[in-house]
């Protein structure tokens, strides 16, 4: 069931009473809306020989744009990483520094 908000934005672009340019915003502003899910950051030593590791799981979208969140949160970050099975493995104890980036990037962050 939609929500009462859904339904009015609808039937308003529907209707045409938008003021001209108005169209377009309403659809981009519906387009851009966060459907990103809940992300859980964990920090592992164990079974690294001693080396710490930021574990981000939980994601929903394809490999590929995983592998590209990686990539940037390792560039933005100056560390190493990979992207494997859905996870993404950040060096080193970052989880206060990915917290803030990952909830600007629209994620919700547990942990």
């Amino acid at each position: 069931m939609k929500n009462d908000w859904q339904g009015a934005l609808g039937a308003l672009l529907n209707s045409g009473n938008l003021p001209e340019g108005e169209e377009v915003k309403a659809e981009a502003t519906a387009e851009k809306a966060p459907t990103k899910g809940r992300l859980v950051i964990s920090y592992e030593r164990k079974g690294r020989g001693g080396k710490e590791a930021t574990i981000i799981s939980g994601f929903t979208e394809s490999h590929e744009e995983v592998a590209a969140l990686a990539s940037r949160l390792k560039s933005k970050l100056g560390t190493g990483g990979s992207a494997r099975g859905g996870e993404i493995l950040i060096q080193g104890n970052r989880r206060e520094q990915l917290v803030p980036l990952l909830r600007k990037l629209g994620y919700r962050v547990n942990g």
